[in-house]
């Protein structure tokens, strides 16, 4: 099987919907407390508009019939004239999905590959993304794509005694 990685375009709206929520649902399942399920946090009319936008660039790993196998969102983000932080430019990996019927076919490996291309050919400094520890599938991915813990999110569900 031959994967490609373009940018997603509107032909690709309704699989990107459907990944969306995949993506949804794992966070769900794991997270019933945060996550509604099933939903998708962008529309048809919002997913066109970050297609057209440069900064927000949409890749979408496809095979030989052009049917997309997962998604990668990524947003250009720099931080400039802060007074402790440094001016680097970051790709953040906003959301990325395999569908769960392509899973172990090296669809999410290609996709990252790709970014990482992507980020080194545009000049950025890193790549960063955010993983929920509700998924365990995705933060062992991440690691053997030789990710690691930049900061830590941490919290205290306040309707727990103690």
């Amino acid at each position: 099987m031959e994967l490609k990685v373009r940018r997603a375009g509107k032909e690709d709206i309704p699989m990107i919907l459907e990944l969306l929520e995949q993506v949804d649902m794992v966070h769900h399942e794991g997270r019933p407390d945060l996550f509604k399920g099933p939903a998708t946090k962008y529309n048809e009319a919002q997913l066109e508009t970050i297609f057209q936008d440069d900064n927000t660039p949409v890749f979408v790993c496809v095979d030989e019939q052009n049917r997309v196998l997962g998604h990668a969102f990524c947003v250009h983000k720099q931080i400039q004239g802060d007074s402790v932080m440094t001016d680097i430019r970051t790709l953040y990996i906003d959301d990325i999905c395999v569908d769960s019927r392509a899973r172990g076919r090296h669809v999410g490996k290609t996709l990252y590959g790709h970014v990482i291309q992507y980020a080194r050919e545009q000049g950025f400094y890193n790549v960063t993304l955010n993983v929920w520890t509700c998924n365990p599938g995705a933060m062992k991915f991440y690691e053997a794509m030789g990710l690691v813990p930049q900061k830590i999110g941490m919290e205290k569900i306040l309707g727990e005694m103690g």
